[in-house]
């Protein structure tokens, strides 16, 4: 989960990929519309594999309705 953030600042507080402004839901929708992560990785050359492994468990996580332990950055 070290590669998913929450900023109040970026992207109005949505779980991105940690230095981005791509939302974990994105890389998600586009895996599941068929995707495949080489695919994804091709449209966003910045992305890595963990990134998108990253992406799909932080969604694994929220599917069990836990609390996902994320760190939110303060505004300085």
């Amino acid at each position: 989960m070290n590669r998913i953030s929450i900023d109040p600042r970026v992207c109005f507080g949505k779980p991105c990929i940690k230095g981005s402004r791509i939302w974990v839901s994105l890389i998600l929708d586009f895996l599941a519309s068929g995707m495949t992560p080489d695919e994804v990785i091709k449209e966003y050359p910045g992305l890595t594999a963990l990134d998108i492994q990253a992406c799909i468990a932080y969604g694994a996580e929220m599917s069990r309705e836990r609390h996902v332990p994320i760190p939110v950055t303060s505004p300085e």
